[in-house]
Formats: structure tokens, sequence, C-alpha cells
């Protein structure tokens, strides 16, 4: 899931829980399919940004006279 995936989804779980009522749903109750929804959608924004956060990388370069060097990078 990215961020706008994750941000619909909260969304739609939100207009579930908060603003839909309902009488008769025997079985299955909308409201927690909304909480579900919106704790799916909150899982999928931390690991959509988790995964697109920037990583520290370590770059090694070997130079012309043998020697190595190494340089951080942030990607």
């Amino acid at each position: 899931m990215r961020i706008g995936t994750s941000v619909v989804v909260m969304a739609i779980g939100a207009v579930l829980t908060f603003a839909v009522e309902t009488d008769s749903t025997e079985g299955f109750n909308i409201n927690t399919a909304g909480i579900i929804l919106m704790i799916a959608g909150a899982i999928g924004l931390v690991a959509s940004l988790v995964l697109l956060s920037p990583r520290r990388r370590e770059t090694t370069v070997e130079g012309r006279d043998g020697r190595t060097v190494y340089r951080d990078d942030v990607v």
C-alpha cells in the first residue's frame, strides 16, 4: 500500500465508522469494519513511510593509487 492508498482506506473506514448508521445488519457490524479499515490504513501508512524513508549507504571507491576510500551517501 502506498501513502495515497493508505489515506483513502483510512478515510473510507472513518466514513463507515462515524457517518453510517444502520439498524438491520445481522452478523455484520459496519462500525467494526470501519475501525478495521482505519487500522489497516494506519499500518499501511506507517509501513510505506518506513520503506520510503532515506537510508544511509556506504560507498566504497578504490582510488588510482590502490587506496580504498569510504564515503557515506544519503540516498
